[in-house]
């Protein structure tokens, strides 16, 4: 497959098209919540879903519980409102490892080989999950988000599918076909709290910086105006 030609949602629903109605087990890593929705609207009608909710990346602690929490709700909505009983597998939050396997990558901005390897890091542990589970599919959640390469996720995905061959890699492109337009309306309907920054201590730093450098700009904006009048 070329990686860089593919439509990875049309592979999708082949995919599913070709299990002609037999469900299968799926694991899904998934970062949070919000973009979770979409997804598991898309995957749940075709296949027994399991979350995997490893994200050792987001800082700090309290900002992981928060995300953890919000999905939980999200499961509660979708199994009232669809019927879909999602499983969720919460694996320990292990912060310290993450954070020393990253060192080499530090300094590196924001959509650097830094956030490829943070999406392999957790990749590879919920692949290794539905390996030793016996899960039949596995794919991610994070092919929703705008600011994330569909391209970069998917070969990150096909890479770790040649380690693990009992395991099939659902190609995905969650933002394609206005998922992401209707994972945000579901997000907004019910109330879901929604980060500002991706996860990890960098890309917080970087969320604040930009929002100092924004107020200040507003700031200037608004002394000038006034000297204006």
């Amino acid at each position: 497959m070329n990686l860089k030609k593919s439509r990875f949602y049309d592979y999708s629903v082949q995919e599913i098209e070709n299990l002609s109605g037999e469900r299968k087990r799926l694991l899904l890593h998934a970062c949070c919540g919000p973009c979770s929705c979409f997804p598991l609207l898309f995957l749940c009608p075709h296949f027994d879903v399991t979350i995997y909710y490893v994200n050792p990346n987001i800082y700090p602690e309290q900002e992981y519980k928060r995300r953890l929490e919000e999905l939980i709700k999200l499961l509660g909505y979708v199994k009232r409102d669809y019927g879909y009983d999602v499983s969720l597998v919460i694996p320990p939050y292990e912060p310290e490892p993450y954070q020393e396997h990253m060192k080499p990558y530090e300094g590196m901005k924001e959509g650097s080989a830094r956030c490829l390897e943070c999406y392999r890091y957790r990749m590879e542990r919920a692949y290794q999950y539905a390996e030793d589970n016996d899960f039949d599919y596995f794919t991610t959640v994070m092919t929703i988000s705008r600011q994330k390469s569909s391209e970069a996720l998917n070969a990150i995905g096909r890479e770790l599918s040649a380690k693990h061959p009992k395991v099939k890699y659902l190609y995905s492109d969650f933002k394609h076909n206005k998922g992401i337009d209707i994972g945000r309306d579901m997000r907004i309907h019910y109330g879901l709290y929604n980060q500002l920054y991706c996860g990890c201590r960098p890309s917080l730093l970087e969320a604040e910086e930009k929002q100092r450098k924004s107020s200040s700009n507003q700031a200037a904006e608004k002394e000038n105006l006034d000297n204006k009048k």
